[in-house]
């Protein structure tokens, strides 16, 4: 059984089509419907750029070669409707196999029960993603009445950027205060975010820049985001262990033990630093946007791995 044009409209509409690679908010490379290296059917390199018609030929190979069996395989005797739900939430997922939706759904669960299992699908490394709810909403009523949600983005704001993906007034306001802490001013409007504003953060970041706000900024924006977060505290901690004394005076006095440690200060400032070079690794691609004006050169070095 294969996914249909209709089930392959919703998929595409949900993951975004991204003709430039770019890093999902783990840092792994992607390109396309959500194409990464783990669909067997592209090696996804930094800068790579493909058509669209590409795009949709390595979207409907993986889905033939890895997804459609293994939905298939865990939903015997799907309708088309329900073959395109199950495939859809796989390719989000991969988790086809172990869900427990799908075993109420073998087991003909109550129809509340099979959608509250589907919904439980909504986070991503621990947190629930933008847009996330919505598809699982949107499956769910694939799946149990046929119907396939139109994912319609509405007309921006006059100078606001367009979104790519359909997102709640939470998320909205959850995405403009994440360009504001990184120094891009989102306007006024609390329904958008400047184009200006969207522009330069891909320009930054070497994505399309082309004001229009999709999986591959937002992706962008939440790891700019987390290398931030994670960055103060190793920042923290190489200053706390570099400075003459390593725990406050009042501190050392009740434990003597560590004042006749001389080496312990140099030790905790050695993991800080090899800490912050791990974080400076898997955050190179933050680190070129940061240095790209200075050292443009540098910058491509980080990004060509």
């Amino acid at each position: 059984m294969q996914i249909s044009d209709k089930g392959l409209a919703f998929l595409e509409a949900h993951e975004g089509v991204v003709l430039k690679a770019y890093r999902d908010p783990v840092g792994i490379l992607t390109i396309g419907a959500g194409l990464t290296n783990a669909s067997g059917v592209v090696k996804v390199r930094p800068g790579m750029v493909i058509s669209r018609a590409e795009a949709s030929r390595l979207l409907a190979l993986a889905l033939r070669r890895n997804y459609e069996p293994r939905v298939a395989k865990a939903m015997p005797g799907a309708e088309q409707h329900e073959f395109d739900a199950g495939t859809s939430f796989d390719w989000n997922t991969g988790a086809i196999a172990k869900a427990t939706w799908v075993k109420r759904w073998r087991a003909n669960a109550a129809a509340d029960l099979i959608r509250a299992g589907l919904m439980a699908w909504n986070k991503g490394g621990g947190r629930v993603l933008p847009g996330l709810t919505r598809r699982r909403q949107e499956e769910a009523a694939m799946l149990l009445k046929g119907f396939y949600a139109g994912v319609k983005v509405s007309e921006p704001a006059t100078g606001n950027a367009r979104w790519a993906v359909v997102l709640d007034a939470g998320e909205i306001a959850a995405i403009r205060e994440g360009f504001r802490k990184l120094g891009y001013a989102p306007g006024p409007d609390a329904s958008g975010v400047r184009t200006a504003a969207a522009i330069q953060f891909q320009q930054d970041h070497d994505l399309k820049a082309d004001g229009i706000i999709g999986r591959a900024t937002l992706s962008t924006l939440q790891r700019a985001l987390d290398a931030r977060a994670k960055g103060k505290p190793a920042a923290a901690a190489t200053a706390a262990t570099g400075g003459a004394t390593a725990l406050p005076e009042a501190t050392t006095s009740d434990l003597p033990i560590l004042t006749d440690l001389p080496w312990l200060a140099p030790a905790a400032l050695g993991l800080a630093v090899v800490y912050g070079l791990w974080l400076a690794w898997r955050y190179r691609d933050q680190v070129a946007a940061a240095i790209q004006s200075p050292l443009p050169r540098l910058a491509a070095f980080l990004r060509s791995f």
